[in-house]
């Protein structure tokens, strides 16, 4: 078994992964990991006959990102479930559960994002 990561951006991890697919690899799933106070990696995951292959897409926790379950239908579910956990929206999702996937209200913050920025790093930012 072997592994690739591939980094995109925004701009094209649509297009990457409408890609795989025509390749045949199927979407395993989507994984989401803090880097700091506004950062987020967004990995994809996909297998085509135990060979894996990754997207990486590194966005800024204030900006969508791109959904690609207009690609991958089921995608709609862990994006909806990143979106639950880490605070970042998915632009164009099939179907968008705006923060209610697992609660019967929107969750107030990132229960997952244990990094925040102190006043004074938001105040820089302004």
């Amino acid at each position: 078994m072997k592994e690739k990561v591939i980094s995109v951006t925004p701009e094209t991890v649509v297009s990457q992964t409408l890609d795989m697919k025509k390749k045949g690899y199927r979407l395993v799933t989507l994984t989401c990991v803090e880097l700091d106070a506004e950062t987020l990696d967004i990995l994809y995951h996909f297998d085509k006959d135990l060979d894996l292959m990754h997207l990486r897409l590194t966005a800024p926790k204030n900006e969508a990102a791109p959904s690609i379950s207009s690609v991958y239908f089921a995608a709609f579910l862990v994006e909806n479930e990143i979106q639950d956990q880490f605070g970042i929206r998915f632009e164009g999702l099939a179907l968008d559960y705006d923060r209610t996937l697992y609660l019967e209200k929107e969750v107030r913050g990132a229960p997952c994002c244990r990094i925040v920025a102190s006043e004074e790093e938001k105040s820089k930012g302004e």
